[in-house]
């Protein structure tokens, strides 16, 4: 029964208090929001798994990277234990031509790495 209407209004015997048209377009409004949110989280997803991807490859560079600081520290420390052995000694012409091709060395790198 419609609420409020008395049995001799004219009103539909099936009736539960809205309209089936009303029923309707709440229905449809209710599907036009899901499918907007369903697109929405695939959305998200999508941005969320490029995101996961790029910190994998960030972090493999930056172990990368620091695989080779770590290796050009130890390349640095022995050549540095060198300049101190020959300091000790009475060679100061040939330490000033190993720290002149020291920086010569250490420019060319550089000028590499700029090039890159």
């Amino acid at each position: 029964k419609v609420f409020g209407a008395k049995p001799g209004d004219g009103a539909a015997a099936g009736s539960y208090g809205y309209t089936n048209s009303g029923y309707s377009v709440y229905e449809e409004e209710n599907d036009r929001l899901t499918e907007s949110l369903r697109s929405k989280v695939s959305a998200i997803k999508s941005l969320s798994i490029e995101i996961g991807t790029e910190v994998k490859n960030q972090n493999k560079m930056l172990s990368e990277m620091e695989n080779d600081f770590d290796s050009t520290g130890g390349l640095l420390g022995a050549t540095m234990g060198r300049l101190r052995t020959l300091s000790r000694g009475s060679q100061t012409k040939l330490l000033c031509y190993m720290m002149l091709f020291s920086l010569f060395v250490f420019f060319v790198i550089y000028w590499i790495i700029k090039l890159r």
